[in-house]
């Protein structure tokens, strides 16, 4: 079975469609895939929901869907540096269901291993509580969340095998294995493409069974924020 596909583009073409509910991986603008997110753009499909730890900046990573409206809500646990996602959120143009981030995570994880929903301590009395399921355990109370499984997942790692094990590279590594797990089509984007057998087994972050497409973007421009000090004198 051949995973890999020329393009962004080609990859999603015939698995994107109106409606969806997809899980985007990356944090901030660390580890987005961004060709995967531009080709999303492009499609024109629109009324997603997006589960993703952040909407991008303006006009980067998810920020550029939310110019084009293709965003009708957002799964995220933080959605700040983006203006446009803020004017669309306090207009009621755009629909967010807050979620704190470790939940998040599990929420993810907990999709890919078939685990429909689990209980935590995180939220338990605040508006993230509100209309769910509660329970005590040992003196405690707990909410339940239910778990994610997103149609489509798009993720980004450093380097794939044809077979779709696949190399995260760093800190671009976090939310990405859980999303590809999740997803019950996952296409991930990759800058280096290498031979079955080229990646020594105890060096694979996430088995190639949870990859179905595999795209390949050399080049990405990677805009990550970084921290700037005056040199010393």
């Amino acid at each position: 079975m051949n995973k890999v596909y020329p393009s962004a583009a080609v990859a999603l073409n015939g698995i994107v469609k109106d409606g969806q509910l997809m899980a985007v991986g990356g944090f901030g603008l660390c580890g987005i895939p961004e060709a995967l997110i531009a080709a999303l753009r492009d499609s024109g499909v629109k009324d997603l929901t997006v589960i993703s730890n952040n909407a991008g900046v303006d006009g980067f990573g998810l920020g550029q869907l939310l110019e084009t409206r293709q965003i009708k809500k957002m799964i995220s646990s933080y959605v700040g540096e983006n203006k446009e996602f803020e004017r669309q959120y306090l207009a009621g143009e755009l629909e967010l269901e807050f979620t704190p981030q470790g939940t998040l995570a599990e929420k993810l994880r907990a999709g890919g291993a078939g685990i429909p929903a689990f209980f935590t301590r995180t939220g338990v009395g605040t508006i993230v509580a509100e209309g769910k399921e509660t329970r005590e355990f040992e003196g405690h109370v707990y909410v339940m969340e239910r778990a994610l499984n997103p149609e489509v997942s798009l993720v980004k790692a450093y380097k794939a095998d044809k077979s779709g094990n696949l190399v995260f590279r760093r800190t671009a590594r976090n939310f990405n294995p859980a999303a590809a797990m999740a997803g019950r089509l996952t296409i991930v984007e990759v800058e280096h493409l290498v031979e079955v057998g080229d990646i020594d087994p105890d060096d694979v972050h996430l088995a190639g069974i949870y990859v179905h497409r595999i795209v390949v973007n050399a080049n990405p421009e990677k805009r990550i924020e970084k921290r700037t000090t005056r040199p010393a004198n």
